[in-house]
């Protein structure tokens, strides 16, 4: 079967996955419909190609994983995406979760801090469908300064602490979703930058993600 094929049984698949995402509490429609257009098997090497849709994460190489989706789509849902915000990502990976709020209007600003992550991106399938997708290859403790202030940022990786220099590149209101804990089990917390600066915490259920580093890695 050809890597870039999507047949009838994928999107069959598709739509079980988000049955199955329904059921485990996923209620934003736009999150959704998201997963269900995107081809998460595009994704992942062919080998993986029958069991892309099992709601499990996989690995990509480098040490990383590309999620599983149930944790995409509650990340996302935190988020409360819409169409034209600004989100800073940190840990590219796989690039499914930058095609999940692309697919929702949003415009990606992510970063990768494995260099051959990096480079492979710039064979991305979807390049031209998405050209709200920007890449770049650095630190995520760093953020982008440069492009800040964001509406939102995802953290797809486990942090060891909420990174300041993040909170500093939110815009008022702004909301960052990020896993913080350095055991194997990190629990999932949303802050909401206020007026003054400060933040709102909120905190949710526990996931299990790779650990966020520092610098960057070849």
């Amino acid at each position: 079967m050809k890597k870039y094929e999507d047949t009838y049984q994928h999107k069959g698949l598709r739509n079980q996955l988000v049955k199955l995402l329904k059921e485990k509490g996923i209620t934003d429609e736009n999150v959704l419909d998201a997963i269900n257009n995107i081809p998460r098997h595009f994704f992942l090497d062919s080998a993986f190609d029958k069991i892309a849709y099992e709601d499990r994460a996989f690995p990509i190489g480098e040490g990383q994983t590309i999620s599983q989706p149930y944790t995409v789509a509650y990340q996302t849902q935190l988020l409360q995406i819409k169409k034209g915000d600004k989100v800073l990502e940190i840990g590219t990976g796989s690039i499914y979760q930058s095609t999940i709020l692309a697919e929702m209007g949003a415009w990606v600003y992510t970063i990768e801090r494995q260099k051959k992550l990096h480079e492979a991106h710039k064979n991305f399938y979807f390049k031209n469908k998405y050209p709200n997708i920007k890449f770049f290859y650095g630190d995520g403790f760093e953020g982008l300064q440069a492009y800040a202030p964001f509406d939102k940022i995802i953290i797809t990786a486990a942090a060891p602490f909420i990174p300041p220099k993040l909170v500093k590149q939110l815009k008022v209101g702004g909301m960052m979703v990020v896993p913080v804990d350095e055991g194997d089990v990190q629990r999932m917390i949303r802050i909401t930058k206020m007026a003054d600066d400060s933040v709102k915490e909120e905190s949710f259920d526990l996931f299990s993600f790779v650990p966020m580093l520092t610098g960057k890695n070849g």
